[in-house]
């Protein structure tokens, strides 16, 4: 993408409206809610905006399911719904056929699970492969997990700037490598990680794989049964616009659903959750992974964004998502880099996912300043802002007004 030298900030605006104008998913941002404080809103990666059909579907199911159907409707459908979503979600987001998602439990929660069932699966082997970029949570169940069993915890030191490479875990795994955990997308850089060589690699050496999917399901193609994945878990408030605090998603794949054993046994996870006998006898599928009550009013809004994503269709997205991020890169070079600021989120769109991290010394006071204005990223320590793009919500005049402030700012 070029642009013309003279008068970079209007050829940039310029710019926009044409991206705009030409966007076959500009009508989009129309379904969701938008607010006249908010001038840019540039954390999708990291709180979608409210869908105004959720608003619609949240008030139909006070009153015409729960309040109407009550206690009735768990069998009319509730026992089920985390499934059933699931299943969706794997369709249109992840690349899942049928029977292996389940939406239910938070990420941790999730994690804990999954760890727990796959370094069980391993039990002659004693090391995890993690990287000490990921994110905290990922980092610390892991390590409470590995003090739990007397598993050690070998770390990859990728760079910061991109992420950790097919090589890198080729280097690191070994015959006494029990499981792999890797975040698909960065959370600091964006940068996307070879999921597919990475998979083959850990299982090419006996180890099972768990992507953490947060920061690319909804805005990246995975393809999870494509590239013979064996775990998986996310989150749905961000590209998946469930909402704060909405419950996360977890795939087993098909052939470890019967072998693996999740450490959290609940009622709702047994094989026949109203038999209420004496011992629990897991389910010999998906339904395993569960182990309290599915939260039935948290899944609401991921239906509605789960259509969305559905009709708009996850390529055109994702196509979206790299205009965006191309158009918020080409912005910062011509505006922001030479007051100083680094760009530190891969070049190359196929390694990039849905956001753009940018950074400077001053980045943290300033943040405060840009919400104060109505312009919302995220900052991330050391000294990064996260440019989140979620594509059906997000325009190009969005981004440019935003970083537009910020250049105002760092002018100043």
């Amino acid at each position: 993408m070029t642009f013309a030298d003279d008068d970079a900030a209007a050829a940039l605006e310029a710019q926009a409206l044409r991206l705009d104008a030409t966007d076959p998913l500009g009508a989009y941002r129309d379904r969701f809610v938008h607010h006249d404080e908010v001038v840019a809103y540039l954390d999708g990666n990291s709180l979608g905006r409210p869908l105004k059909a959720t608003r619609e579907r949240l008030g139909r199911f006070v009153d015409d399911v729960w309040g109407a159907r009550l206690i009735r409707a768990w069998d009319e459908g509730w026992m089920n719904e985390a499934f059933a979503l699931g299943d969706h979600l794997g369709k249109v987001a992840l690349g899942a056929a049928a029977g292996q998602v389940v939406v239910a439990d938070s990420t941790t929660v999730l994690l804990y699970k999954l760890i727990r069932a796959a370094v069980d699966a391993r039990p002659e082997r004693r090391e995890i492969l993690a990287d000490v970029e990921n994110f905290p949570t990922d980092r610390f169940v892991l390590e409470g997990i590995a003090a739990e069993r007397g598993l050690t915890v070998q770390w990859i030191s990728p760079d910061p700037h991109t992420g950790v490479t097919a090589e890198q875990v080729r280097a690191a795994v070994g015959e006494d490598t029990a499981l792999v955990l890797l975040s698909h997308v960065a959370y600091k850089s964006g940068f996307i990680a070879d999921l597919s060589a990475i998979t083959r690699i850990a299982h090419q050496a006996g180890a099972l794989v768990l992507w953490d999917l947060c920061h690319s399901a909804g805005a990246v193609e995975i393809g999870l049964d494509e590239h013979e994945v064996d775990l998986a878990v996310g989150c749905t408030y961000k590209y998946l616009n469930g909402g704060p605090g909405a419950p996360a998603f977890a795939y087993v794949a098909t052939r470890w659903q019967g072998r693996l054993r999740q450490p959290i046994q609940g009622w709702f996870g047994a094989s026949d959750p109203f038999a209420m006998g004496p011992a629990y006898v897991p389910a010999p599928d998906v339904r395993q992974f569960v182990s309290g009550t599915a939260p039935i009013l948290g899944l609401q809004p991921i239906h509605e964004m789960a259509a969305l994503i559905e009709e708009a269709g996850l390529a055109r997205i994702r196509e979206k998502s790299v205009l965006l991020t191309e158009f918020a890169i080409a912005y910062a070079e011509r505006r922001l880099v030479p007051l100083g600021v680094h760009i530190a989120t891969p070049r190359d769109a196929t390694r990039r996912g849905s956001h753009v991290t940018l950074e400077h010394p001053r980045f943290r006071e300033l943040v405060a300043e840009l919400w104060a204005r109505g312009v919302i990223p995220d900052f991330r320590p050391p000294e990064g802002i996260r440019v989140g793009l979620s594509p059906l919500s997000t325009s190009f005049s969005e981004v440019a007004r935003g970083l537009g402030v910020l250049t105002e700012l760092m002018s100043r």
